[in-house]
């Protein structure tokens, strides 16, 4: 199949930002809620996509297929990165609609074989004109391999704001159930360590993402905005070890971000451009 195919492809999709989604990422964070604006990438909780049980592959995603190209022979699919542009404010109760557009698919190969990438623009609409503009990258690649690479400890960041937490399994169900993915990985124990080879259960990238992204605003002080926020994953980090949040003014309006695993490797980096 020439998956170049499906650039253009155009999906749109409604949703409501409802309270007791608000109200559940804070208590899974932590962090309470403060009125009725939603923190930033929040609003990956909404358009989620439930399947019937005959519809869900047997990683816990949707069935190859549909609006995403199906790459049916590379059968690990991860959301890599992306770049969001905040335009307004998501509030509870707001009624959204969402466009979102196939931009690229392009085939290449690296340290583990062949890798698909699909990158997906995102456009979400509020009652007052467009919210959030993003642009999301997905990869998949084949499982042979080693699923996980020894990785050098990072340099350490003179000055920076640090943060650290130990995500749990019921930390990863909860964000899991709450964002609407299905994927075993970060909450079924025996499939990602008996047929994924990782040694525990992945942490989220988006997760890592939403968490570094209020890290930004910690360190940037009390009523601080983000105006855009860039992503990259690096390699998976997994529950029951200490995640540390890493954040560094670069510039003026700059926070340079990471997560850093146990062993002080990167697993993602950000940066946030303050409004």
């Amino acid at each position: 199949m020439v998956f170049e195919e499906f650039v253009g492809r155009e999906e749109v999709r409604e949703d409501r930002a409802d309270a007791r989604l608000a109200a559940g990422l804070a208590a899974t964070l932590g962090r309470p809620l403060a009125g009725v604006e939603w923190e930033p990438l929040w609003h990956w909780m909404l358009f989620q996509d439930w399947r019937m049980p005959d519809e869900v592959g047997p990683d816990g995603h949707p069935r190859r297929g549909g609006f995403l190209p199906p790459v049916h022979d590379l059968p690990r699919r991860m959301w890599a990165g992306g770049r969001v542009t905040f335009r307004g404010p998501l509030r509870t109760g707001d009624a959204v609609r969402r466009v979102s557009t196939i931009l690229s698919v392009k085939e290449k190969s690296g340290g583990s074989g062949r890798l698909v990438f699909v990158t997906v623009g995102h456009v979400l609409h509020g009652p007052a004109g467009v919210l959030v503009e993003e642009e999301q990258d997905i990869v998949y690649r084949g499982a042979e391999g080693a699923a996980v690479k020894a990785a050098p400890a990072a340099p350490a960041w003179e000055g920076a704001l640090e943060a650290s937490l130990v995500p749990d399994p019921v930390m990863l169900f909860r964000y899991s159930a709450l964002t609407g993915n299905g994927h075993r990985i970060h909450y079924d124990h025996p499939y990602v360590t008996g047929e994924e080879g990782y040694p525990g259960l992945v942490v989220h990238g988006p997760l890592q993402a939403t968490l570094l992204a209020r890290h930004a605003r910690d360190l940037a002080g009390e009523g601080a905005a983000l105006a855009r926020f860039h992503y990259r994953g690096k390699r998976p980090c997994f529950d029951g070890r200490r995640l540390l949040l890493l954040g560094r003014r670069d510039g003026e309006g700059l926070v340079r971000l990471e997560t850093r695993d146990e062993e002080g490797a990167t697993c993602q980096e950000a940066e946030a451009f303050l409004a």
